[in-house]
């Protein structure tokens, strides 16, 4: 049955954010419950020269939201569920957790090329500390160089320079047919073209996908050969059938805790009961609820390189689990199948034995470099 009101849910106001508020918006709706979604800038939004990992520490995408809820101006949150940090206000509570989309990272190339076959000294774009270890522990010749920005913009930044060089090479091509191979800078003059040139080039740029028409104008600082993306936010903006990917395996390339899953935060109410009742689906809150416990046992939040990734099996959450030296040179890893009806302790069990096992000592050397870091950038 519907409440007697319009929830009213607070969302970033990127194109992937309001993708996915949209879908927790219809999943609502299923239900009988009507949504009006209110846009929210966050710190993370108005802060576009830091990185990732940095902004994590302090909730940057999140907090500013969840203050809406804890205001009353809102009656509920959607965040990405890898965004939330694992300490929140005593009211507020992970009201509800949608089934959850494809939890992995893909690498996307311009032509399709795959990891094992990138050229040495490749240079790669990620703003992970996680992704950046991995992708060291993997394939330490790689250069791998910050790259923010919402997910159409990082695509963009990928595909930018070769698009670029393609319709170079293009118009060259046809402004020397019709100049008979004799071509200087002023025959590339729009206003020199003929019509049969223009309209040539025309036909090219038509055929692009839309985010390969907006890379061809985009200032390229950085070529990347290629950058690691979450598949759940390509495929959350339309974009996975629209650039070569490759698939990262789960095991090795193991997710933040949370990645490809959502949450709806809200006040412990008969409004976050609600939510909870038409929203959550049970295997991927008991998935997520083991990944964040291993990261909040840890203790690692976002300032040290750590993946974990669990999928409920029958009886069973197989969980995967690699913390990471800065570099990729040292990891602690490990794989197990955790009793469902017991996840909790025995996830906080995992965590334990990770500890012991040396992940303890990467996370505080990590967290020692996090300053130094700073300085050298601040300097």
């Amino acid at each position: 049955m519907t409440t007697d009101r319009t929830l009213r849910l607070a969302t970033r106001g990127s194109d992937l954010a309001l993708r996915q508020a949209a879908t927790v918006e219809e999943a609502l709706a299923s239900r009988r419950q009507s949504v009006d979604l209110v846009e929210v800038e966050t710190t993370g939004d108005q802060i576009q020269d830091e990185l990732i990992h940095r902004l994590g520490k302090t909730g940057a995408f999140v907090r500013s939201l969840d203050q809406q809820v804890l205001d009353g101006e809102v009656d509920a949150a959607i965040h990405s569920m890898k965004d939330v940090p694992t300490e929140s206000p005593p009211d507020l509570i992970v009201a509800g957790v949608p089934e959850r989309g494809p939890a992995g990272d893909v690498l996307l190339t311009p032509d399709g090329t795959g990891l094992a076959d990138l050229p040495e000294g490749a240079t790669v774009g990620t703003a992970s500390l996680r992704r950046a270890a991995e992708l060291r522990a993997e394939r330490p010749d790689l250069e791998i160089e910050p790259l923010r920005g919402n997910v159409d913009t990082r695509v963009e930044k990928l595909l930018a320079p070769s698009l670029q060089r393609e319709h170079e090479r293009r118009l060259e091509r046809a402004v020397g047919e019709q100049n008979d191979d004799d071509v200087d800078a002023d025959d590339l003059d729009p206003e020199n073209l003929s019509a049969a040139v223009m309209a040539e080039i025309e036909d090219w740029f038509d055929g692009l996908h839309e985010i390969e028409r907006r890379a061809t104008e985009r200032e390229v600082e950085v070529e990347y050969d290629a950058i690691v993306l979450a598949e759940a936010g390509l495929d959350r903006t339309g974009l996975l059938h629209a650039v070569e990917f490759e698939r990262l395996p789960t095991d090795t390339f193991v997710p933040a805790p949370g990645q490809g899953a959502l949450a709806v935060t809200a006040l412990d109410d008969d409004v976050g009961a609600q939510i909870h009742d038409r929203l959550d689906h049970p295997s991927t809150r008991v998935a997520t609820s083991v990944e964040r416990i291993v990261l909040d046992e840890l203790g690692g939040g976002c300032v040290a390189p750590i993946g974990v990734h669990a999928t409920v099996q029958g009886s069973v959450v197989h969980t995967v689990v690699r913390v990471l030296s800065r570099d990729g040179t040292e990891e602690v890893a490990a794989s197990r199948d955790l009793p469902v009806e017991r996840h909790a302790r025995a996830a906080s069990d995992l965590a334990a034995e990770l500890r012991e096992q040396g992940a303890a000592d990467l996370i505080e050397r990590a967290k020692r470099e996090e300053p130094d870091e700073r300085k050298r950038e601040d300097s």
